[in-house]
């Protein structure tokens, strides 16, 4: 009877939402990240030492729905102006080339195969804007050029990172061509430039209009709702498009910035409540994936390694270039160190792989740790060291 309710679908989401808001508070007391916390809390309750959950399929759907609803507020933060420029091309362009190639020579120089030394090496490439932007919105710092810069970055980040894994999976196969890689780009780029002209032209207009209306007069809080709703249709369009929903979600923020509204203050209020619950989910899922049981004494050295070159190809990839963009040295070493977290990206990555055959459950296990330390550490630098008070 009580393994059964340890298995119930219920206990595992009480007890993760408990957990997590604790992690919060506990984080918040000793002067750390949220993140920080939350993951550990997951880590404690997760297979790796209690056992209580695992990280199953409806665990990765709270996941999946949490990132989703933290991009969105995180956007409502942005104007797609700031964020919509040419050096952040490059710049990303550079974060992900430069961690591609780390990952791929490090795999080989410790004797992986080919096959996984490629899916190695893409793992790398891409970037959990969930993780750093979270931490910088706790410092009051979303609205500097450092933090313009990592979410345009990251957003390139994400494009790239789709055809990189497509150019894995073909190499790999040996089914690759130029064909296949321009449809994927065309449709990522298609749907991010659709995304930002229907929310600038109709949805952020309706919601203005929405907000005079006798409906919002009655229910205020019918301008959140219909503000969320839009977060989920974005989301689903940009999956649709073969792109992450949580760059849905962010466009879909991003649309209402800057919005005057008549209740401003009950949307913001929504926002920011519903950031907390979403965002704890998110981010104790991260923790409760690692099993640290399955990680033997040969990985360690390598996943040692790897961290390592997760996060200095990050900071010679987009720090190098920002610097040279014209960003001062400290602005410079934070997009370096804000792109190094690979969060959810990088497992899901290193899942596709497994999934499909051209990884085993070490290297799935090692990419899974990597990920997870980068999303550790990141906030550690950033609040104890980068923006230190």
């Amino acid at each position: 009877m009580f393994e059964e309710i340890l298995l119930s679908s219920d206990f595992q989401m009480t007890l993760l939402m408990a957990v997590a808001l604790g992690g919060y508070l506990i984080a918040y007391r000793v002067n750390q990240s949220a993140v920080v916390g939350i993951i550990l809390a997951g880590i404690m309750v997760g297979p790796s030492l209690l056992g209580l959950v695992t990280y199953t399929d409806f665990v990765s759907s709270l996941a999946h729905l949490g990132a989703v609803v933290l991009l969105f507020t995180i956007g409502l933060e942005f104007s797609i102006k700031e964020i919509a420029k040419i050096r952040y091309l490059v710049i990303g362009l550079f974060g992900v080339v430069v961690p591609a190639f780390g990952g791929f020579f490090l795999a080989e120089l410790f004797g992986f195969d080919f096959k996984a030394a490629v899916f190695i090496g893409v793992a790398l490439t891409a970037t959990s804007i969930a993780i750093t932007a979270n931490v910088l919105r706790e410092m009051g710092k979303l609205e500097t050029e450092a933090a313009k810069a990592i979410i345009g970055i990251a957003v390139v980040d994400d494009v790239l990172a789709l055809l990189f894994l497509s150019m894995a999976e073909g190499i790999v196969s040996g089914e690759i061509s130029v064909i296949s890689l321009l449809i994927i780009g065309a449709k990522a780029v298609g749907f991010i430039v659709i995304g930002i002209i229907i929310g600038k032209l109709v949805l952020a207009r309706f919601i203005v209009r929405l907000d005079k209306t006798s409906l919002c007069i009655k229910y205020p809080e019918s301008i959140f709702i219909f503000a969320i709703m839009a977060a989920f249709f974005y989301a689903l369009s940009a999956e649709l498009f073969g792109l992450s929903a949580i760059i849905g979600s962010f466009l879909a923020g991003a649309s209402f910035a800057n919005v005057k509204l008549k209740r401003g203050e009950i949307f913001k209020e929504g926002a920011d409540h519903l950031q907390i619950i979403f965002a704890s989910i998110f981010f104790v899922s991260l923790g409760v994936i690692l099993d640290i049981n399955s990680i033997t004494i040969n990985l360690i050295w390598f996943i040692l390694a790897l961290t390592a070159v997760a996060i200095i190809t990050k900071i010679v990839g987009c720090g190098l270039p920002a610097r040279l963009y014209g960003m001062s040295l400290k602005d410079s070493t934070v997009v370096g160190v804000g792109m190094a977290p690979r969060g959810e990206v990088g497992m899901i990555i290193a899942l596709i792989g497994l999934n499909q055959g051209l990884i085993g459950q070490g290297v799935y296990s090692a990419i899974i740790l990597v990920s997870l330390l980068t999303t550790i550490i990141t906030p550690l630098v950033l609040r104890n060291w980068l923006y230190k008070k």
